[in-house]
């Protein structure tokens, strides 16, 4: 089974930056992709970014490009998110995920991963 623990949400100013990290166990990740998903009170679950782990490749959200940077630690099976230039409209609760068979035109579909995090907040505001 696995499971993905996120950590590092909270609150922070317009223009701020914030780091999540994502942990995940009970399986190996070679074959995998993990990413970040996040979801604002009544609206969809929307993509942010993910990485295919046997290759390293990385997926952005266009809402996030050049703000947000995805990073691995292969040897942990850890994912991070470093957010940068915050806005408001990037407050939502995030969530880690894992897809187990992941390809590439599914990779920003949240119908496609099977696991999930409990996910954590981050409030934009000032």
């Amino acid at each position: 089974q696995v499971q993905l623990v996120e950590s590092g949400g909270g609150s922070v100013q317009p223009g701020g930056s914030l780091r999540l990290s994502c942990v995940g166990s009970g399986r190996s990740f070679a074959n995998y992709a993990m990413g970040w998903f996040r979801q604002a009170p009544g609206r969809e679950r929307e993509f942010v970014a993910a990485i295919r782990w046997y290759n390293g490749r990385i997926y952005y959200g266009d809402s996030v490009k050049g703000r947000f940077t995805l990073s691995r630690d292969k040897a942990k099976n850890t994912i991070d998110l470093q957010m940068n230039s915050l806005q408001s409209e990037d407050t939502a609760v995030y969530y880690c995920a894992a897809d187990t068979a992941p390809i590439q035109s599914t990779m920003s579909d949240h119908r496609a991963y099977e696991y999930w995090g409990q996910g954590t907040q981050v409030t934009v505001s000032s």
